[in-house]
């Protein structure tokens, strides 16, 4: 299995070697030993695009010159664009769409050796009891609350990709984590294209903050992390469950996508600056130590020296704890892709780095204040005879996007909590000791 893309993309892989592996398949971590090799994709944006083609042309190599028999290609990318994958890429034996976990199994079982593509509306057919292969560390996990999403930022192609947002049942997350802490789960991260609107689907009122009063009753479960939180739905309630719940992060994934108006408007996003402004400050009146991170796309077409200017200054006044920047990228079928005034891809990335540089700067002050602090570090690597081998993440740092905390040489253990006293600040990583 080739997984791709981002975390949500992660569980349908987990859930589709999961469902093999029910079936008595084995799975390897060798290509070249593989009968059958899925490729689950992402058709996000180009760069996406581009690696899932480049992942899907390297597979195919190995029914060359590996035991490969069946490529299977599924995800965002097979959803978007089953025929000209069938026709440009010919090792290609099986298409499903994206979270399509049972035409998986059906497509391997399958002997008439015909091309099939079982692209078909996005589904969302899993619960806690569908078997799951975690290919996160031991003590980590993500839980999908919802599939879909229901916006329609100008920008972003994923509605049409994955259909309409859909909750899960409070009952069913409740029993998934519930089952995850069994196995040794003690982080689990709340992910889904809008996880604040959770509930909002089905008439559910404040459907979050009811979940998360649920989830930090499930015993075993140290640290609750909420990402891909829209601002629309972010509301008193939730933060002060955020704040009175010590099992709740203090953190929140809340990409904002731009600050100035004229260019909110034209991305078709709902919030406007003042009212960005107000939850930002909402959020850290209540809860001082939060750790916000965001995501910004620069070079929206029509966007001017003016509006980034505006975008800047506002990253410099905000402070972000972590930030992310990405150029705008033209997605065939959006509504911004038929907008005039494109900017050059030389302007756009000199804006990106522009915004880089400068969160570069203030990531490095922002963690020059943790020194002599000890914060609680869950460990994710340990071993070695390197003095700082040992590293692991505060509660303020999720998996795979944020900075690190090394940790001085100490006799522990991949998923041990420990109280490190941090001595050292770097841009995006933090230094420190273990507290006996």
């Amino acid at each position: 299995m080739v997984s791709l893309g981002c975390p949500k993309n992660t569980v349908d892989s987990e859930i589709v070697l999961g469902s093999l592996t029910d079936k008595g398949y084995l799975v390897t971590s060798n290509e070249g030993d593989a009968d059958v090799i899925i490729v689950n994709t992402c058709g996000f944006i180009d760069s996406a695009k581009e690696e899932s083609i480049d992942a899907i042309l390297e597979m195919a190599e190995y029914k060359r010159k590996g035991n490969c028999q069946k490529l299977i290609v599924m995800g965002c990318l097979s959803q978007r664009y089953k025929d000209e994958l069938l026709k440009e890429i010919p090792e290609i034996d099986c298409l499903a769409g994206a979270g399509d976990f049972k035409s998986v199994a059906e497509m391997i079982e399958s002997k008439n050796g015909i091309k099939k593509s079982k692209v078909r509306e996005p589904v969302f057919d899993f619960n806690e009891y569908t078997p799951r292969v975690l290919t996160t560390p031991r003590y980590t996990a993500y839980v999908k609350i919802a599939e879909g999403c229901s916006n329609r930022c100008s920008f972003c192609i994923i509605p049409k990709i994955r259909g309409p947002f859909k909750s899960r049942s409070i009952d069913s997350i409740v029993r998934e984590t519930e089952i995850l802490s069994s196995k040794g789960v003690k982080e689990i991260n709340l992910i889904s294209q809008d996880t604040t609107m959770y509930g909002a689907d089905t008439g559910f009122k404040n459907g979050l903050s009811e979940l998360l009063r649920k989830l930090v009753n499930v015993g075993g479960i140290r640290w609750i992390r909420l990402l891909y939180c829209y601002p629309t739905f972010f509301n008193d309630e939730l933060i002060k469950i955020m704040k009175n719940e010590e099992k709740v992060c203090k953190y929140i994934d809340l990409p904002l996508q731009h600050s100035h108006n004229d260019v909110l408007k034209a991305m078709l996003r709902q919030e406007r600056e003042g009212e960005i402004r107000d939850l930002i400050f909402r959020i850290r009146d209540a809860i001082p130590d939060i750790a916000i991170r965001t995501a910004f796309i620069v070079g929206f077409p029509g966007e001017t020296d003016r509006n980034f200017e505006h975008l800047l200054n506002f990253v410099k006044e905000i402070r972000f704890e972590h930030l992310g920047v990405f150029t705008y990228s033209l997605e065939e079928g959006t509504r911004a892709a038929e907008l005039p005034n494109h900017v050059s891809e030389d302007v756009k990335n000199k804006r990106k780095n522009a915004i880089m540089e400068t969160q570069k700067r203030l990531s490095l002050e922002k963690n020059k204040g943790f020194i002599g602090i000890t914060k609680d570090v869950l460990v994710e690597e340990a071993g070695g005879s390197d003095k700082f081998l040992i590293s692991g993440r505060m509660q303020t740092q999720a998996p795979e996007i944020d900075g690190v905390v090394y940790i001085e040489k100490s006799e522990v253990r991949a998923g041990d909590m420990l109280p490190v006293k941090i001595t050292k600040a770097m841009e995006y990583d933090l230094a420190g000791e273990a507290v006996n």
